[in-house]
């Protein structure tokens, strides 16, 4: 062994499947981690790696989140089928020595699956684990911090024992900075005065107040393998006395894109010129704010620029890098405390930042944190000593991350009647108030809720991870889907009529073999928030369609889909054992997920008896459900 990390100059390579930004942070968590053990650090998304170069390196570390029904994320898709290949040999790994830490979330049946898939056929293809993997719960009351934490200061302390430094060479301490990768530059190539920002990016000020779509704005951001979309209806759907404020948006671009039932539209925010000038003002970079500014690698790096195509931005300041490619609205991870202690001068600010990068103190950096939802602005605010360097900027603050949405639209409503392609979203505003009675603001929402229609916006399409096959379709299907949740189902249902509305055409006089559908709606108040049910009517002519409802509010006592499952016991026996359907939940990953599964196992144990004649006991009904989840016939997109 250590003759190996001579010829190889201790090497770490790292590579990551995110869908969100977690495991890339994660990540890039690592990396600091090896970088300061003195490994030549290389890290980057699965995709771009193959596997035949893992023998290159002393070690490899793999983070990975899990997607959909146990599916690795876009980024490592094509990494993964390259490991799948049949000619493959047992040895083809032989040599290589890795690690897993995994990312998902308990309410999903399938937790953490793509780590373990990946942690088995790494096993199968001869690599050799030298620790044990990690597996992260974003269900954990201390969020993912709370395993990941732990684990990497154990991987960090074998990593010391298994790969010693040589005699007189020590780690690099904590307290000491990284130097940073790449650093941002004056534009040589521009003289000296303020950039004049393009018309097309401007903001108006959105009145203080207001919840209906404020102003016009056009994206021109270079954002790689998006499509530029323009916003036709922004409008609310839910009472102005409401507690939510929910939007029905319509998007078409002009080109044909074709998608299916659970597929998604990521859509990339910006901050607000309110925020951003808050925090120039806050790091004392007026004087630099809108000149032109270019990104530059800082010495030998290896591997692409962290923001994507910005190389093809016009006019790049720093005022437009934090509107519409750095969060400063998010909530700060571990590492961006151990990086803002070194821009401070005050001896008291500095303790407490490096307090919240102690692993013994996980439970105070979440208090601080996660559970206030407190922003990087907010902490720059009472952390105002702290002058991050505006060269550093991209270094330190986090990158603009896609949200995404599951798309409502499906069959006829896929396409406009000038032939553009249209993706209708139904999107929840996040706005509340936290345990330290502050007002908080999802970024996207917020971006979203201000645009008027006319406004452009640039848009991902991605695959979701419902796969509904023709046959699921129109088979016997359970639909179960609570406030927003009832986006992708809706998708399903208009998917449905369109497949039955072909069929009648080629095939007149002929009853399409469709089998029923049973749509579970859960919502607080029928009036207030009893989403497309104009639209359930219209579809029950072509679709053999059964609508329940469960409103919460609506009654002294709470009522949920969960309880409605439990009064038609015999009804879901039916439609999921008799007639081999499917069921589809999505929305919230709370407590419904978890819920919903336990009354549906009730259904099978009581619903009804098999063609034996005995009805099923509890384990035979849970061994069912499991049953359904392997052959694809049970499906969550909850979020």
């Amino acid at each position: 062994m250590a003759a190996r990390d001579t010829d190889q100059k201790r090497s770490v390579l790292i590579l990551y499947g995110t869908e969100t930004g977690n495991a890339q942070e994660v990540a890039e968590e690592l990396g600091a981690m090896t970088e300061r053990l003195r490994f030549a650090t290389h890290l980057s998304e699965m995709n771009q790696a193959k596997p035949d170069a893992l023998s290159s390196y002393t070690l490899t570390i793999l983070v990975v989140s899990t997607t959909g029904q146990g599916d690795l994320p876009a980024n490592a898709r094509s990494f993964w089928k390259s490991l799948l290949l049949k000619k493959l040999p047992p040895t083809f790994l032989n040599g290589v020595d890795f690690a897993v830490f995994g990312l998902g979330d308990t309410s999903y049946p399938k937790f953490n699956w793509a780590a373990r898939k990946l942690y088995k056929r790494l096993l199968q293809l001869g690599a050799n684990d030298i620790y044990p993997t990690g597996e992260a719960d974003q269900q954990h009351p201390e969020g993912l911090e709370a395993t990941f934490i732990p684990w990497m200061t154990g991987f960090k302390k074998h990593l010391m024992d298994r790969h010693p430094l040589p005699l007189g060479q020590h780690p690099i301490p904590d307290n000491v900075q990284l130097p940073p990768k790449w650093v941002l530059q004056c534009d040589s190539s521009a003289n000296s005065s303020p950039a004049v920002i393009p018309q097309a990016q401007g903001h108006l000020t959105a009145s203080d107040g207001s919840s209906g779509p404020t102003h016009l704005d056009h994206d021109i951001r270079p954002l790689p393998e998006t499509m530029t979309a323009t916003l036709v209806q922004n409008e609310r759907v839910t009472p102005q006395k409401h507690w939510q404020d929910v939007r029905r948006i319509s998007l078409t671009v002009p080109e044909f894109a074709q998608y299916s039932p659970g597929d998604m539209i990521a859509i990339t925010p910006k901050t607000s010129p309110a925020d951003v000038q808050s925090f120039i003002d806050l790091m004392d970079w007026g004087d630099q704010a809108d000149k032109l500014v270019t990104l530059r690698a800082a010495g030998n790096i290896l591997g692409p620029s962290p923001i994507p195509g910005l190389e093809a931005y016009p006019n790049l300041t720093l005022r437009s890098l934090l509107r519409d490619y750095l969060d400063i609205k998010a909530i700060p991870r571990r590492s961006f405390f151990s990086s803002i202690a070194h821009y401070t001068e005050d001896s008291m600010q500095k303790e407490r930042l490096l307090e919240f990068t102690n692993p013994e103190y996980i439970d105070e950096l979440w208090d601080y944190t996660s559970r206030p939802r407190r922003s990087i602005l907010e902490v720059l605010h009472e952390f105002d000593t702290v002058k991050i360097p505006w060269q550093h900027a991209v270094s330190v603050l986090p990158i603009m991350r896609a949200r995404q949405f599951s798309i409502a639209s499906g069959g006829e409503r896929k396409r406009t009647k000038d032939g553009k392609t249209q993706f209708e979203l139904l999107i929840a505003i996040v706005k509340y108030q936290t345990v330290i009675k502050r007002i908080r603001e999802g970024v996207c929402t917020k971006y979203l809720s201000t645009l008027q229609p006319g406004s452009t916006l640039r848009i991902q399409l991605q695959s979701g991870g419902l796969n509904s096959s023709i046959q699921q379709l129109t088979g016997a299907t359970v639909l179960i889907g609570p406030g927003t949740g009832i986006a992708p189902l809706r998708s399903m249902l208009w998917e449905k009529a369109a497949l039955i509305q072909a069929f009648r055409e080629q095939n007149p006089g002929v009853g399409p073999p469709v089998g029923p559908t049973v749509l579970l709606y859960g919502g607080r108040n029928r009036t207030a928030d009893f989403f497309y049910d104009e639209e359930w009517e219209e579809l029950s002519k072509v679709i053999p369609l059964q609508v329940l409802t469960a409103f919460s509010r609506d009654q002294q006592q709470k009522f949920y889909v969960q309880d409605v499952v439990r009064q038609n016991l015999s009804l879901f026996y039916r439609m999921l054992h008799d007639l081999q359907g499917s069921v589809y939940i999505c929305g919230s990953s709370g407590r419904m997920p978890q819920a919903v599964r336990e009354t549906l196992i009730e259904a099978f144990a009581e619903g009804g008896t098999p063609e034996t004649g005995q009805a099923f006991t509890r384990a035979q009904a849970e061994e069912y459900l499991v049953g359904m989840e392997k052959s694809g016939r049970y499906k969550q997109e909850t979020w």
